[in-house]
């Protein structure tokens, strides 16, 4: 008799979802939201495994000249997703001189049990949607209910996201924004009343735009450390919410806060870059002096804002697991409406 010959294995295939791919899912706030949302209670939850952020830098081409930009190496795990990740994304001040986005890159998802690549999805707009959620789930759990007036300063690919999904949860009665370019800042505001359908105030300076805000964001492009933002505009019972790579708020900052909060202690108490950097450095930002992670508010664990009269203050660097789950809700609506295209591995 002839020996059975072994079967074939099935191929390996992958799902690639690119810029434009990205952009016919067309979620909606709430879905990014909830996928975000998800995400930090996992987290809270003990059901992730986070790697603080790398960074490379490359430093200087080949003829000697500076490279002004570096990437940034995100990875984590979410149980509930049975999904693992790792996010490349660049941030090259820059780019916007040749036509081209400053942060651009790929989040790679994988089956944590056996390492098979499950998908490749571009980042850049993920990872604009996944801040603008975090910022908007940090002033859900620690803004006072009744803020009405925001003021956001840059206008880089997560402001919009920021200012959007913040609308979507509080209906702001006044929105200021300012940026340092002022073609950047009218545009921005321009771009923001269209899409909310009410007006957007663009402004010259940063005292004008956060003065009296009850929510202050601060997602400056900064090429080296500036105290820009001064802690005496801050107004009593505010929600602030730096994330510049440079810091460009004063080391008093957190000497008016009932609260600091950020998103992962583990890479905010480590590598050169942050809002807070210095804080930490300074000791005035540490293990006894954090108040939470947001994926324990998020989860119950610890509490949110517990009166009006709380100055609050949340730090986040940027989390893989954001990454991971909105990339795995991107997968699964792409699914449905037949988005995408798929990749022979082996």
């Amino acid at each position: 008799m002839m020996e059975a010959r072994a079967s074939e294995p099935a191929p390996l295939t992958l799902t690639y979802l690119n810029g434009p791919d990205v952009a016919a899912l067309a979620l909606t706030d709430d879905e990014i939201l909830g996928a975000v949302e998800d995400g930090l209670r996992a987290q809270g939850e003990g059901r992730t495994v986070i790697e603080p952020r790398m960074h490379l830098m490359p430093g200087r081409d080949n003829d000697g000249r500076e490279i002004r930009g570096h990437f940034n190496v995100l990875r984590g795990y979410i149980a509930p997703l049975s999904l693992a990740g790792v996010k490349i994304v660049t941030d090259y001040v820059d780019n916007y001189e040749r036509g081209m986005p400053s942060e651009m890159g790929l989040l790679n998802l994988f089956d944590p049990k056996t390492g098979q690549p499950v998908a490749i999805i571009d980042a850049a707009g993920l990872t604009d949607m996944r801040t603008g959620a975090v910022t908007a789930i940090g002033a859900k759990y620690l803004a006072r209910k009744t803020s009405r007036v925001l003021g956001h300063i840059g206008a880089r690919g997560t402001a919009y996201w920021n200012v959007r999904l913040l609308d979507r949860l509080f209906d702001f009665a006044e929105i200021r924004v300012h940026s340092r370019r002022p073609e950047s800042r009218e545009r921005f505001a321009s771009r923001l009343a269209k899409d909310l359908g009410k007006r957007v105030t663009a402004v010259d300076d940063w005292q004008s735009c956060v003065a009296d805000a009850d929510i202050v964001v601060e997602a400056s492009r900064l090429e080296q450390p500036a105290p820009l933002l001064q802690t005496e505009w801050i107004k009593r019972s505010a929600l602030v919410v730096p994330y510049g790579t440079m810091s460009a708020v004063e080391l008093s900052l957190t000497d008016i806060m009932d609260k600091i909060v950020v998103d992962d202690w583990g890479q905010c108490k480590a590598g050169p870059f942050g809002a807070l950097r210095a804080h930490v450095e300074a000791g005035k930002l540490t293990e006894t002096t954090l108040h939470a992670e947001l994926g324990e508010i998020v989860a119950g664990k610890k509490a949110g804002r517990s009166r009006d009269d709380e100055t609050i203050l949340l730090w986040h660097r940027g989390l893989s697991l954001s990454d991971i789950a909105l990339g795995a809700a991107m997968l699964d609506k792409a699914a449905r409406l037949g988005v995408g295209q798929t990749l022979r591995y082996l």
